[in-house]
C-alpha cells in the first residue's frame, strides 16, 4: 500500500486527506476526535508500535470538515443537514475503509473517534479484527456529570458560578471564561501541552465541533447530548480494548462498566494521562495498545 499522503475522492465529490505510515500485514485505521479535530496525535503510532515489536501499517485521515480535508459550507442549511450527522460520519469510515482496501483490520478512535468505533463495530464489525475505544464513554449523561464534578473540584466556587452564568447567557467568548477553560484543558485534556502539534492558528473545525459538542470540552450543547448506546454494547462481538487516562474528562467508572458490557473486552488505564493520554504518558499507552494487538494476533486475547 502506498506510503505517505493520498487524497481520497469520496462518492459525494469531496476530498479527504489520508496518510499511511509503517509496513507489514497488520493494519490500523485511526479516527480522530473533536468532532472537527485532526489526525495529528496518530502521526507517530507506526513508529511507537514498531518499537513494541509490531510490523504494522497505520492509516490516518482527517474527517470531512477537518483541517487537511475539504470543508463544506456548513452555513448552508441543506449542507449541514446532510453532513453534520452521525450517519454521515459512520458511512465515511466505511467508505475510507473500502477506498484504502482494508479488511480484517484494527480500528482505533479517540474521543469522538471512539464514538465512531462503537458505531462501526455495531454495524460493520465483520470487517474488524479488533476495536480500540480510546477515551470515549458510551453515553453523554455520565460524561456531563463527570465534567461538572471535575470543574467543581479544580476551580474555586466563584469561578464555577461565573462559568455557569456565561453558559446561561451563551457568552462563551468571554476572556475570563476561556481562561478557566484553559486551566481545565491543561489539567484534564492536554496535560503535557505538546509543542510538536502546535499551530499558529486553530486547526479545529469549529462548525463541526460546535454542532455536535458546543463551545468546549466542559459543556455539551449540541447533538452529542443524545448519545447513548449503553443498551447496544452487548452486540459488539470483536475483541475490544477500552483505554482511558486516569486523569481525564471521561469517567473511569463508565469505562469499567463498558469493559464488562462488551462480551470480549479489556480495560487498560494510563496513569497521569489526560484525555490525550497517548501523548501524556506514551510508554504506558503504547504498551497497552501493542499488548492488545499482539494478543489478538496470537489468539491469546482473554475475555
Amino acid at each position: 500500500m502506498k506510503q505517505g499522503t493520498t487524497i481520497l475522492t469520496l462518492d459525494n465529490g469531496y476530498h479527504l486527506w489520508t496518510n499511511t505510515q509503517g509496513t507489514g500485514g497488520i493494519h490500523l485505521l485511526c479516527l480522530h476526535g473533536g468532532p472537527g479535530g485532526t489526525h495529528e496525535y496518530y502521526e507517530n503510532f507506526a513508529q511507537m508500535l514498531a518499537e513494541q515489536g509490531l510490523n504494522i501499517q497505520v492509516h490516518m485521515y482527517d474527517q470531512l470538515g477537518s483541517f487537511y480535508s475539504d470543508q463544506p459550507d456548513y452555513s448552508d442549511p441543506e449542507t449541514a443537514r446532510k453532513y453534520l450527522t452521525y450517519d454521515y460520519f459512520l458511512g465515511e469510515v466505511e467508505e475510507v475503509r473500502q477506498k484504502l482496501g482494508l479488511d480484517h483490520f484494527y480500528l482505533i478512535g479517540q474521543s469522538w473517534g471512539g464514538l465512531l468505533v462503537q458505531m462501526y463495530a455495531l454495524k460493520y464489525g465483520r470487517h474488524l479484527k479488533g476495536a480500540i475505544i480510546s477515551s470515549m464513554t458510551d453515553n453523554i449523561d455520565e460524561y456531563v456529570t463527570n465534567i461538572n464534578k471535575i470543574r467543581e473540584e479544580a476551580l474555586p466556587a466563584d469561578a464555577v458560578v461565573f462559568m455557569k452564568e456565561c453558559e446561561a447567557k451563551n457568552d462563551y467568548d468571554n476572556a475570563r471564561y476561556q481562561g478557566y477553560v484553559d486551566i481545565l484543558n491543561e489539567g484534564y485534556v492536554d496535560r503535557r501541552q505538546p509543542p510538536a502539534i502546535s499551530h499558529l492558528i486553530s486547526t479545529m473545525a469549529a462548525p463541526v465541533y460546535n454542532d455536535f459538542q458546543g463551545d468546549n470540552e466542559f459543556v455539551v450543547t449540541g447533538k452529542l447530548k443524545e448519545w447513548d448506546v449503553r443498551d447496544q454494547l452487548k452486540n459488539i462481538t470483536v475483541p475490544t480494548l477500552v483505554t482511558f487516562g486516569e486523569h481525564e474528562t471521561m469517567p473511569i467508572a463508565a469505562a469499567k462498566r463498558m469493559a464488562q458490557a462488551i462480551p470480549h473486552a479489556r480495560l487498560a488505564t494510563t496513569p497521569n494521562g489526560g484525555h490525550h493520554h497517548m501523548i501524556d504518558n506514551a510508554p504506558v499507552y503504547f504498551d497497552h495498545l501493542a499488548t492488545f494487538i499482539k494478543d489478538v494476533e496470537n489468539n491469546n486475547f482473554n475475555d
